[in-house]
């Protein structure tokens, strides 16, 4: 059964004609690598609305993977970007200096967590950001390892894959990563063991770490640890502030850096500017991307400014790192994220989101978790919530035929049972509900079909 909407409009099936023949052309000319998630080509994005190449309109709740949090093409930063391009659209840092660098700097460096002295340099991609968050770390201390937590994420690049903890789709048979990098444990409370309060898993997991110095590297040896404060591709999985400040004061205590990978939680998201202030910590490094310039290609690296001095002239940067359309584009959208009160908006987001997810678990055994803080909110697929054995193929046909019925959203989870919602903040409660009806109706007819 399909539900009469009111912004989603489908003039045909998806993919529709149009999208058909660019997608034998895309595979005749574009290796299967790259991978998609909705079936459509878009010819225009506004808001938290998009408009492929047939006439079709979609809801998206994946939002360029969380790149989005002030919508497709916010008049204001559109504007902006415009205004740049008639004066210049790419003299290189390096060469030619600018004033927008400069200013964006500042703006990070006032609005990142941390009542201390900063300094921000500015790069393409998330995981060019991490990458020399981590040669920063390394040079500061003299340490040459680095610590990420199970399940995280941190980009494609050979050392962020070695960072990652996921084999597949990411680092599967891309190997031998680069050497000095570990993993230790990280908190799932959903599937913690029996009996074991969250608290417990905590002290347990933190605990662990003093067998990880003696059994793996030395804290004497490890530059910085490296965290999302929510894991992102990993599933959604929210640690709590116990086990994160814990995390930060065995850095404090043994001279080990904490960088914060804010890529996807950043700007809003999670109902903080940075979700790192949910944890009450101040990290040393923190690295930036996605939402930072509503799509524009720009990635941060800010931190301590007698961390981030480390590096020689020219031991860091790149070619176009801190392209002047980025930088225009990310001081339009911290704008508008304090003057729209976006902040505050994801967190009505998220309520709004959790709500609808709780309902639908009424109806279903197959709904098991949900999570999140602000508007960085899951639900994880179970084949029943006795047993919580994930359900990837379940997920998957849910994803897919959500897209198929225009609504844009995304998988994640280590298991890939787990759906995400990243949408706009900028999209109305209208738009939204309508999404979630969308997915309350696609959950019952596919579970109906097993």
């Amino acid at each position: 059964m399909l539900l009469k909407t009111k912004h989603i409009n489908l003039k045909t099936e998806l993919p529709g004609p149009k999208s058909m023949a660019l997608i034998k052309r895309k595979e005749e000319n574009v290796p299967r690598g790259p991978f998609n998630t909705s079936p459509a080509f878009i010819e225009k994005g506004e808001g938290a609305l998009i408009t492929d190449i047939d006439g079709n309109t979609l809801i998206d709740l994946a939002g360029a993977i969380g790149s989005l949090n002030t919508g497709h093409c916010p008049p204001t930063v559109v504007k902006a970007v415009q205004e740049q391009v008639e004066k210049y659209i790419h003299p290189c840092f390096h060469v030619a200096m600018y004033e927008p660098y400069i200013e964006l700097a500042e703006k990070l460096n006032a609005i990142t967590p941390g009542n201390f002295k900063k300094k921000t340099f500015f790069l393409n991609s998330g995981a060019e950001a991490v990458e020399n968050a981590v040669k920063i770390a390394r040079k500061y201390t003299g340490r040459r390892a680095i610590v990420s937590f199970e399940r995280g994420y941190h980009g494609r690049t050979s050392m962020t894959m070695a960072l990652t903890s996921k084999v597949k789709p990411y680092k599967n048979g891309f190997g031998p990563f680069p050497s000095d990098t570990y993993k230790v444990r990280h908190p799932y409370y959903y599937r913690k063991p029996k009996g074991m309060t969250d608290d417990q898993l905590d002290d347990y997991l933190l605990k662990q770490l003093n067998d990880f110095f003696l059994g793996e590297v030395p804290p004497e040896d490890i530059a910085a640890f490296i965290l999302e404060p929510i894991q992102g591709e990993g599933g959604f999985i929210v640690p709590s502030k116990r086990f994160v400040q814990g995390v930060r004061e065995i850095c404090r205590e043994h001279g080990i850096l904490f960088i914060s990978d804010e890529v996807q939680t950043g700007f809003g998201r999670t109902g903080k500017m940075f979700a790192s202030e949910h944890f009450d910590i101040d990290p040393d490094l923190i690295t930036m991307s996605k939402s930072i310039a509503a799509g524009l290609p720009i990635s941060a690296v800010t931190g301590k400014a007698e961390i981030m001095e480390a590096p020689n002239p020219g031991e860091i940067g790149g070619t176009y790192g801190g392209s002047p359309l980025g930088c225009v584009a990310a001081l339009e959208v911290i704008k508008l994220l304090e003057e729209q009160n976006l902040i505050s908006r994801a967190n009505e987001i998220g309520t709004l989101i959790k709500n609808r997810f709780k309902e639908m678990r009424k109806k279903t055994n197959v709904i098991g978790d949900i999570r999140g803080l602000g508007a960085m909110t899951a639900m994880e697929i179970v084949k029943d919530r006795d047993s919580k054995d994930p359900d990837k193929v379940l997920t998957g046909k849910i994803i897919a035929e959500c897209n198929r019925r225009g609504v844009v959203i995304l998988g994640a989870g280590l298991y890939g049972n787990v759906i995400r919602t990243l949408c706009p903040l900028v999209i109305t409660d209208d738009q939204l509900n309508e999404a979630l009806d969308v997915i309350d109706q696609v959950i019952e007819d596919v579970v109906k079909e097993q």
